[in-house]
């Protein structure tokens, strides 16, 4: 039998199939195996983009072309705040000098955290609310064929859900005269409401997962079926 590299990858993700599948007899050495080899070739693909696409891209590249040029007097300057922050981070292996490193891990922290306030609100709020505006445009609908009066309840049910929905996660509350601690009636009513739109939601969020995670099952069930009739030579 001639083992070619089809034959070797599929036996390979055959093996890997049976290994993770054999979690529902319980847990199992073959699927913390398979765990633990998924979770390191991760970690190493990961640590090679990193290298590859960031540090030596962008910072040893940079400094090996600085030298062989000479152009000391605008790329070394670029490159001086990254070798001084790579420098401070990794003297946080030594507990002596760890809290030199606490500015440069600040600055990372700052930095990240800015980038997804401004991505949430660019990438959510902002359109959230859009959307939520938009569902009220009489031009779109009457482009769309649609009367006025299901734009309206359309647009009523959103609005709707988008209040309810945030008046759920609003926290302030009062203490009241006998020691417990409410918020006030409309908002109890209001997130009472929001309640029900965040069911909704997490259904139908749940429902996609779970059509995603059969589908996948499905494909894995029949790769295996191929694959053994592959071997087995039958058509």
């Amino acid at each position: 039998m001639v083992f070619s590299l089809d034959l070797i990858t599929g036996l390979l993700s055959f093996l890997f199939t049976l290994m993770v599948l054999s979690y529902l007899i319980g847990d199992n050495p073959l699927f913390k195996i398979a765990v633990y080899l998924f979770v390191g070739v991760s970690s190493g693909y990961a640590v090679a983009i990193i290298f590859w696409q960031v540090i030596f891209a962008k910072l040893l590249l940079p400094t090996i072309t600085v030298l062989q040029t000479g152009a000391y007097d605008v790329g070394m300057i670029r490159l001086v705040v990254p070798w001084l922050g790579l420098f401070f981070i990794l003297m946080k292996a030594s507990p002596r000098f760890s809290g030199a490193s606490r500015m440069v891990m600040a600055f990372l922290v700052g930095a990240g955290a800015a980038v997804t306030l401004v991505g949430t609100l660019t990438g959510t709020l902002l359109p959230q609310i859009a959307a939520t505006i938009n569902v009220f445009d009489l031009d779109v609908a009457q482009a769309r064929n649609i009367n006025v009066s299901e734009v309206l309840g359309s647009g009523l049910v959103v609005l709707i859900g988008v209040v309810t929905s945030l008046a759920y996660f609003h926290f302030g509350a009062r203490r009241q005269q006998d020691g417990t601690i409410h918020r006030l009636g409309f908002i109890e009513v209001t997130a009472w409401v929001g309640q029900f739109f965040i069911g909704i939601t997490l259904g139908v969020v749940f429902s996609g997962v779970f059509a995603s995670a059969l589908t996948t099952l499905l494909e894995r069930a029949f790769s295996i079926v191929q694959f053994i009739n592959t071997l087995i030579g039958v058509p």
